[in-house]
């Protein structure tokens, strides 16, 4: 599992290894490491050009040393200081001991455009609010430039906390982070600045609760509902979709498409798409009665394509088993009946429909997603799956919140988040708690939707036949 940390938590924990550490002992670290991973991007190290963006915190020092090193190995190495009188002198000594030169801010725009490496030393994991005026331009060129960038710690602009980009920011092709992940690295729309993202070892001794979890394959499937040797379809856990209309019946057959690939041993449907969800699923338990009198179930998927079925709706909310809600159902249903529940509730809204949800613009969920996500579960007293190009997952109880790894911008698709839900759903009832189920769910659903597409466009029906291949997949490890 990947794991991030708080810049608060981070720097505590830099603040006690250095107390045990001989002064700059934990810099040369971060700038070996640094070093290291600058050397394999070039494809050349002697004579390369690298130019260093150097602002005035510690991050411009690991930028330095580093290029120290890099100078000492024959690179032309230029470091552009964009506060020359607040430069770590130390690093900056260095860098002109191994040969290196440094130069102002100003007329620096050329030389990083030309430079075959560039290095983002200019702000670090405690930078707020965007760069400040005088970096932008070299942010700017670092993006046009013909050469590689590379970013210390988190690419300059970022929000290490919440993964949220005011304004410019560096766009860098490779992040060497130092200890521990930042949450802005692996949440959009930071996460797409980072690049590909590398992970140095410094010595931190880190808390055992972090800030966000990134479920790993081992993970998953060390989660995965089994059956035993004595296993039925009941013992298995029996899932009720509630779900579909007259206008939208293909919503049921692809949520009922995903639950019977997730763990359950049977799925009920209930709504008026019977007939197309047993012509497609004759394995389907299908009933008329409505959801009170369907027959058991360990858990209710409930709004996928409802339609205005609020009855539906605030019956199955009534229940006393898990129940998911998404699409229609988070509309339809009413806050005070959500967070009275006794049993566990999910809830899966993509980012227009948490907006709705808090009244906010759907823009500000999107710059914004980890703190929708944990204020979406803390009002509705909730889990909350809020998905997306970063799909997270936060607890009703709060504490860590999982991000998902995978899945691929093919799965922008309609229907998708269908599938998800009735595989979700299938999940909870196998028995896993919602804050498993919809990370499971999730990341068994984006291994699917790459497996589906290989990089070409995919219908959701395509993302639930692959299903199976992904629970395959995680389970061999």
């Amino acid at each position: 599992m990947r794991t991030a940390y708080s810049v608060e938590t981070v720097r505590a924990a830099e603040q006690d290894l250095m107390a045990r550490l001989p002064e700059g002992a934990l810099m040369q670290r971060a700038a070996a490491g640094l070093a290291a991973a600058c050397v394999e991007l070039p494809g050349r190290v002697y004579g390369s050009r690298v130019v260093l963006l150097v602002g005035s915190g510690d991050n411009g020092g690991d930028a330095l040393y580093a290029g120290a090193r890099l100078a000492r190995r024959g690179a032309g190495v230029t470091a552009v200081l964009l506060a020359p009188e607040r430069a770590h002198a130390g690093g900056l000594a260095a860098l002109r001991r191994a040969g290196g030169r440094a130069v102002g801010a100003e007329g620096a725009v050329g030389l990083v455009e030309r430079a075959d490496l560039v290095v983002d030393g200019i702000v670090g994991i405690g930078g707020k609010g965007g760069l400040r005026p005088e970096a932008v331009p070299l942010a700017e060129a670092a993006a046009r430039s013909r050469g590689a960038v590379v970013a210390v710690d988190l690419p300059s602009g970022v929000d290490a906390d919440t993964g949220e980009v005011h304004g410019t920011a560096v766009r860098a092709d490779l992040t060497v982070t130092f200890g521990t992940h930042k949450p802005g690295l692996l949440i959009d729309p930071a996460r797409e600045y980072a690049g590909s993202v590398r992970l140095v070892d410094i010595g931190l001794t880190l808390p055992a609760e972090p800030e966000l979890e990134a479920l790993q394959h081992a993970d998953v499937a060390r989660l995965l509902p089994v059956p035993g040797a004595e296993s039925d379809k009941y013992r298995r856990g029996v899932v009720g979709v509630a779900a579909g209309s007259a206008r939208y019946p293909g919503a049921a057959v692809l949520a009922v498409a995903g639950a019977l690939r997730g763990g359950a041993g049977a799925v009920r449907y209930v709504g008026p798409a019977g007939r197309a969800v047993i012509a497609r699923f004759p394995e389907t338990l299908v009933s008329e009665a409505g959801p009170a009198h369907a027959g058991r179930v360990q858990a209710w998927v409930v709004g996928p394509g409802a339609g205005e079925d609020a009855a539906t709706v605030a019956e199955v909310l009534a229940a006393d088993v898990p129940v998911l809600i998404d699409a229609d159902g988070l509309r339809l249903a009413d806050p005070d009946a959500v967070r009275d529940r006794r049993a566990p509730t999910l809830m899966t809204p993509h980012a227009g429909e948490a907006a709705a949800l808090l009244g906010v613009e759907r823009r500000e969920v999107e710059a914004g997603r980890l703190r929708a996500a944990r204020e979406l579960a803390a009002r509705y007293r909730a889990t909350v799956l809020l998905k997306g190009s970063t799909t997270l997952v936060a607890a009703a109880d709060g504490g860590a919140v999982r991000v998902n790894p995978t899945g691929t911008s093919w799965l922008a698709t309609a229907g998708s988040g269908d599938v998800l839900s009735g595989l979700a759903g299938s999940l909870l009832a196998a028995g896993l708690p919602p804050l498993d189920a919809g990370s499971v769910a999730a990341y068994l659903h984006g291994l699917a939707g790459r497996f589906a597409a290989e990089g070409a466009p995919v219908g959701a029906q395509d993302v639930a036949g692959a299903l199976t291949e992904a629970w395959r997949d995680v389970a061999r490890g």
